[in-house]
């Protein structure tokens, strides 16, 4: 008869393949030998339409979900290794169409740190890995940190993500200059062929003008820019206002409302004079 902790093992893996959702297969991983508690992967067989995703190509590729933090590409790789050769690994924040990378993904840019559970596509290089992968569900927990791999965690894996955060300026400079190097050659294909189609019509007879334009403007010579600069001078004279202070302005106010009032006075007295010159002349 099997020992006790065999047979507790192999009911709580029965438990969580029952409890996995339809069309997927529960995986029981532990972190380490010393865990009691274990985590469940479901896993399926990634299906899409025949060139919708380029990078998971189907038949070959297992999809995995529930993916805890501490497991990256390197643990998922080993864990399915006992399947079959393992040709990548691809770890999402959610899942979605991938597509194939021509270039290596740069060491110092373009760097996404991934948090909480995630999803992975597991590519194989036969298909047949892939319903060996599904098979694990009837082994015990697997182990995702070992004595030969073990998983970082805790002060040594700030201290390993602190000396890879630590840029060295010979291998930056060195992707940089590659990255320049690219663009400037894809700068000059974009004018030459700019050049070539320009000027030649196309089947329904028109011109495609490029941002040169036909006729390109000359440069400006000094007595141009000389001109140019007086001009905008003497617009900003024309806006300014006559009275750019706040004092000035409260003094003007004060004198105009002065001379206002002297002039009311004024037609007051003559108000005054006229009407003590009219006189009753009835007949």
């Amino acid at each position: 008869p099997a020992p006790p902790r065999a047979e507790k093992m192999a009911a709580s893996t029965g438990r969580a393949a029952a409890a996995a959702p339809a069309g997927y297969t529960a995986l029981a991983v532990k972190f380490a030998e010393r865990q009691r508690s274990h985590h469940c992967l479901l896993v399926k067989e990634h299906q899409v339409r025949e060139g919708a995703d380029t990078a998971h190509p189907p038949r070959r590729t297992l999809f995995v979900l529930n993916v805890p933090p501490y497991c990256g590409p390197d643990s998922l790789s080993r864990l399915f290794s006992r399947c079959g050769h393992v040709q990548s690994v691809d770890i999402c924040d959610k899942p979605g169409p991938g597509e194939k990378k021509d270039k290596l993904a740069s060491k110092f840019f373009d760097h996404k740190t991934l948090k909480g559970f995630q999803v992975a596509y597991v590519v194989f290089r036969k298909p047949a890995a892939v319903q060996a992968a599904k098979a694990l569900s009837q082994e015990g927990p697997l182990l995702i940190s070992t004595e030969s791999h073990p998983v970082k965690t805790g002060i040594r894996k700030w201290i390993a993500s602190y000396e890879a955060s630590i840029v060295d300026p010979k291998e930056l400079k060195a992707e940089v200059d590659a990255y320049m190097q690219d663009y400037d050659k894809k700068m000059a294909e974009e004018e030459a062929r700019a050049a070539e189609e320009e000027g030649v019509p196309d089947e329904e007879g028109w011109v495609k003008v490029t941002r040169k334009g036909r006729k390109p403007g000359l440069p400006r010579t000094e007595a141009a820019n000389l001109r140019v600069l007086e001009k905008e001078k003497q617009k900003r004279a024309r806006k300014e206002l006559l009275n750019f202070y706040a004092w000035q302005h409260r003094e003007t106010k004060r004198e105009h409302i002065a001379q206002l009032r002297k002039k009311f006075e004024e037609d007051k007295q003559r108000i005054a004079l006229m009407r003590a010159q009219r006189k009753f002349r009835p007949y």
